[in-house]
């Protein structure tokens, strides 16, 4: 009986490592499932869910050629696969302001406060006029109402703090 996997990957930036990642699964017989695969900084990481027939070992045997050969660190973890019920985000907020410490943490506290269920949260610096200038984009499940996540968020604009907040709506069908 197959099993579903999280593979964890890392590495310095360069063409072809998911290529070379997703042949490796594809003729080693995996299904893949959900996928987050991006550059931070120098380094290029990988969040991946595959469905395999052995175990961790052998997935991770699978694969290993391609790490040596690109130099990558890979982790493989057994998890529960639940594909295809993904949760739909209706809410995009994002925030920007001068780069200090505590961002991430003062608006996620907030957030989480005002029931809100992050799917998908990204962050970058960016070169201001005045200074670095930090990025914050996050979707997710608003539990309590947009109203409640503006409430909360209203103290990060009396800090200096840029955000918008804005629903998403979905249409299924």
């Amino acid at each position: 009986m197959a099993g579903w996997y999280m593979l964890s990957v890392i590495g310095k930036d360069r063409p072809g490592i998911v290529a070379g990642l997703t042949r490796a699964l594809y003729e080693g017989g995996c299904n893949l499932g959900e996928a987050s695969m991006l550059r931070l900084g120098e380094s290029f990481a990988v969040m991946l869910m595959a469905e395999h027939g052995g175990d961790a070992a052998g997935l991770d045997a699978l694969v290993q050629p391609v790490a040596r050969e690109m130099d990558l660190r890979i982790k493989v973890d057994p998890v529960e696969g639940h594909v295809h019920g993904n949760l739909t985000p209706d809410v995009r907020i994002a925030v920007f302001g001068a780069d200090r410490a505590g961002i991430v943490a003062q608006v996620t506290g907030a957030l989480a406060e005002a029931g809100l269920n992050i799917l998908d949260l990204r962050s970058d610096v960016a070169r201001g006029g005045q200074g670095p200038v930090y990025i914050l984009q996050i979707e997710g499940q608003a539990l309590q109402g947009v109203e409640a996540l503006e409430r909360a968020l209203a103290r990060g604009e009396a800090q200096g703090l840029d955000v918008s907040i804005e629903p998403i709506d979905t249409l299924v069908g």
